[in-house]
């Protein structure tokens, strides 16, 4: 039996509940925008999101280019967004924007990295 699903009011709901301020709903997608400072950052956040979603079992499409990676979620089990899809968005928020903490033994990386990005 399939999960539920939210209608996009719901979803709106949702990602505020969820602190998602930069996934959108559109196209029957939760969508989300990276940006990131060059090539071999972008690689690196393919492979973050990537492994977490093997984790999970449950698959992102992603969409790459230099500077920028794209992340689509959708329970096509379902045919909509379950929780599934809040819970993946996540924890990808939590992980991939994850820096150390000032004034912390891990300095942090000096390089944009990766970055929010709207749509």
């Amino acid at each position: 039996m399939p999960e539920p699903t939210y209608t996009p009011d719901q979803i709106d709901a949702k990602l505020r509940e969820y602190n998602l301020a930069d996934w959108y709903l559109e196209d029957g997608w939760l969508r989300r925008k990276f940006n990131t400072d060059g090539w071999p950052t972008t690689l690196m956040l393919t492979n973050a999101i990537g492994y977490l979603c093997e984790a999970a079992y449950h698959h992102a499409d992603l969409a790459i280019t230099w500077g920028k990676l794209w992340v689509k979620l959708k329970t096509h089990s379902a045919s909509g967004i379950t929780d599934k899809d809040f819970d993946l968005a996540k924890k990808i928020e939590e992980v991939v924007l994850w820096r150390p903490q000032k004034g912390g033994a891990l300095e942090g990386t000096p390089n944009k990295f990766v970055q929010s990005g709207k749509k």
